[in-house]
């Protein structure tokens, strides 16, 4: 079975996010959007009104695939104390670092573009964070613990999309040993 093609409006929302990866959020206009979904601008406008309604989807989009992919993550784990937290430490570090940079520059291109053109349409994403933080504090590990390793993966986030530094896979290695001597043993 093959899958069918993405409707419209998923269209629209990849093709938007591929052009603010290319050229930033000047360089999403709602024609250009449109022109990359293979749809007229009246088919873009029934599924977005305005580029704050198109950025407000795309962040939209992304909190729901944090969630989600923190939900799995979690779900993977082991239960017990940590296990929040080593689903975050796996999040953050754990993937091959080429999925990784690829989901990176993915979030990263819709987190400054949304930043850029007003930052209230991030309180979707903020909003999954702050569920996530609420997570790890009651994830039974001794206090700040598990805010390390999660205050560490978003800072190894940070580095990545403003090219600060990106760390080479030995280096990823030895950061991924240092944060689990936090989780005190759990599984």
């Amino acid at each position: 079975m093959t899958d069918s093609p993405p409707d419209a409006r998923t269209r629209v929302l990849d093709a938007a996010e591929t052009l603010v990866r290319a050229k930033g959020v000047t360089g999403l206009t709602l024609d250009a959007a449109a022109q990359g979904a293979g749809i007229s601008k009246g088919g873009l406008l029934y599924h977005f009104a305005s580029k704050e309604a198109l950025l407000d989807a795309l962040l939209k989009r992304l909190a729901a695939f944090i969630q989600d992919d923190f939900e799995a993550g979690v779900a993977a784990e082991a239960e017990g104390p940590g296990r929040v937290a080593r689903a975050m430490l796996t999040w953050s570090l754990g993937l091959p670092r080429d999925q990784t940079d690829e989901r990176c520059d993915r979030a990263a291109a819709v987190f400054l573009a949304a930043f850029h053109h007003d930052p209230a349409l991030l309180d979707p994403v903020r909003a999954q964070f702050a569920r996530m933080r609420d997570a790890v504090a009651a994830d039974g590990l001794p206090p700040g613990h598990g805010m390390a390793i999660m205050a560490a993966g978003d800072g190894l986030f940070m580095a990545r999309i403003f090219g600060l530094y990106v760390l080479e896979q030995d280096e990823r290695a030895s950061v991924h040993r240092a944060l689990s001597s936090l989780l005190g043993g759990t599984p």
